[in-house]
């Protein structure tokens, strides 16, 4: 399937478009492009949707996508953080000549894994921030030098983890697209809400029996799986961020039933609620 498509240049006189992004949110758009793109989050919280991965970020987050893998960042903060980020995006061809020789052997299975996309530990990524803010000011040439050092220690010395699932390698319509984005977009503004399947078909115009197709046949698993998973990944925003109670945490997530808050919970992140707390208040 086939995400929006979106043109990237870069200029005249640097092979790597590095930009920085500073905003209110993101623009809540799925999307693709031909170039691989390293994102690392500054500043601001949410959650990011690579492949049919679907995980929070905050500040720290690394995260490698490969060429034409679809992907959104959409801003959701309990504590209105400033959108601030980092983003080198660049050709295939910049390191085409050079993959093949020895020294790049490492940066090559980089590369090849991130058509699934990547993320970072979070200490190798943290201590990259000076370099990532660098890039912004420093010359084509000691960009590049510069570029290929995070590269480098990105292959070699970080721990990463797979994002989509294995068999997201699938080109996306553009009605396809678009349908991802109405899906997602539904979910979010009606967190509160019970949600619906015939009130989601009908703003696909499609039928209750062709939307339940569409869906597992994309994200591999079940509307209200996914469902479950949103909220989910809501509640360890809140966990994290807020000083909220567990049992009011499972109700902002959009849980009218606190037992079967705490064992999707469990399912998902095979840790309890209060569990998964404490272990990001020791960090």
């Amino acid at each position: 399937m086939k995400a929006h498509l979106k043109e990237i240049t870069t200029s005249p006189n640097s092979s790597l478009k590095v930009k920085v992004f500073e905003g209110e949110a993101f623009e809540p758009l799925w999307h693709f492009h031909s170039q691989y793109e390293l994102t690392y989050m500054i500043s601001s919280t949410g959650i990011r949707y690579v492949g049919d991965s679907m995980d929070t970020f905050q500040r720290g987050d690394l995260v490698l996508v490969g060429k034409n893998l679809p992907h959104s960042w959409k801003t959701i903060s309990a504590k209105n953080d400033h959108v601030k980020c980092v983003i080198v995006q660049w050709d295939e061809t910049l390191l085409e000549s050079w993959l093949t020789r020895p020294e790049f052997i490492s940066i090559q299975y980089l590369l090849d894994k991130s058509l699934r996309g990547i993320s970072f530990d979070y200490n190798t990524s943290v201590a990259l921030e000076r370099l990532f803010i660098s890039l912004i000011e420093l010359d084509p040439f000691e960009k590049l030098i510069t570029f290929l050092r995070v590269l480098n220690v990105l292959a070699t010395k970080a721990e990463i983890k797979l994002l989509a699932g294995p068999g997201f390698e699938k080109d996306f319509s553009s009605k396809e697209s678009y349908r991802v984005n109405v899906i997602n977009n539904y979910i979010k503004d009606n967190i509160h809400n019970q949600h619906s399947i015939k009130e989601i078909s009908e703003m696909l115009s499609i039928s209750k029996e062709a939307f339940c197709r569409f869906f597992k046949k994309t994200f591999d698993k079940t509307f209200s799986n996914y469902l479950n998973e949103y909220k989910i990944t809501i509640a360890s925003k809140l966990l994290i961020e807020t000083d909220l109670s567990v049992s009011e945490i499972g109700y902002e997530s959009g849980f009218n039933n606190l037992s079967f808050f705490h064992r999707q919970f469990n399912k998902y992140k095979q840790i309890s609620p209060n569990a998964y707390r404490q272990m990001y208040q020791r960090i």
